[in-house]
């Protein structure tokens, strides 16, 4: 009677090759066997490699995703240095957040205060400057609150409020809708003010805040990436941009290994220093969306 022939995979903490385990059974199922075999062999150490590839998490936003830039950033950092990259694309906040409890090797987002807090209070070795772009206020071309080429952000924000014409906020604590509360706080609204039909939170990312207000037919406060990659603008178009007040810079930081002994510090380093050197500079600033620039890289 012929024996079973099967495969079995044992681990151990320490060393997690997979051991295998080959039973052949009489003459007539040799060729049987060693045909199992092979294919157990072949997928237990294609698994193997899968699992033992080095690989960090970064914490980010979602206008680096949703602009089209790691899609484009990443297989080059990856194919140049072996390290994958799995990125978690949040609001600035929540990115924050997550870093905090050390469950990201690589803080990139785009609110300064969050960053040199997060540094200052042990959580990442150093802040770097990677790159900027710029807040522009999107709104229906007919313009019916009227702020089309203004002077002034705050001005404009004082002229949506005041005509009720709807503006979508993204309320989700990003670093975009901090700028977009800190502005309404420049333009003398409080939290309070920022109530009613007219103003709509969506909780969501920035690609569907702008879905929401092309839908809408309202305002909204977007980061120019997004707003380049973004294919559903009907009948929106940027009305306001061009001051400093709308300057928006993204840094970059590895978490700090003193913190959380378990991140990944040494490929977290070698990501920053990628990004912040000629090559990666170079690569940002020539990254293109419908011939546009999206970013342009900043370090020192």
């Amino acid at each position: 009677m012929s024996k079973e022939t099967y495969c079995n995979v044992r681990y151990d903490r320490n060393n997690i090759a997979p051991l295998l385990f080959i039973d052949l059974g009489d003459t007539m199922m040799k060729r049987l066997s060693i045909l199992i075999s092979t294919i157990c062999a072949v997928v237990l150490f294609s698994f193997h490699a899968q699992a033992t590839k080095t690989f960090i998490t970064v914490a980010s936003t979602t206008s680096t995703a949703n602009s089209g830039l790691f899609e484009y950033l990443l297989p080059k950092f990856s194919e140049e240095t072996g390290i994958e990259v799995r990125v978690v694309a949040v609001g600035t906040g929540q990115a924050v957040r997550l870093a905090r409890k050390g469950d990201a090797d690589v803080l990139f987002v785009h609110h300064r205060p969050s960053e040199e807090k997060f540094v200052a209070d042990g959580f990442g070795d150093k802040r770097y400057d990677v790159m900027y772009n710029d807040f522009v206020i999107i709104g229906p071309k007919n313009d019916p609150a009227q702020i089309k080429n203004c002077m002034s952000p705050t001005s404009a924000l004082r002229k949506i409020k005041n005509s009720g014409q709807a503006f979508a906020s993204r309320g989700d604590d990003s670093g975009t809708n901090k700028r977009e509360l800190s502005l309404w706080k420049m333009a003398g609204l409080e939290d309070k003010d920022l109530r009613g039909e007219w103003y709509r939170a969506t909780g969501s990312g920035m690609g569907a805040t702008l879905n929401i207000a092309a839908g809408m037919n309202a305002y909204t406060l977007s980061d120019r990436g997004t707003w380049i990659a973004f294919k559903n603008k009907q009948n929106l178009d940027v009305l306001c941009e061009g001051d400093q007040r709308l300057f928006n810079p993204y840094g970059v930081i590895a978490v700090s290994k003193k913190r959380f002994p378990h991140v990944k510090n040494a490929e977290a380093t070698t990501f920053v220093n990628w990004l912040i050197s000629a090559k990666g500079q170079k690569l940002i600033g020539d990254f293109r969306v419908k011939d546009q620039p999206l970013f342009t890289p900043n370090a020192k």
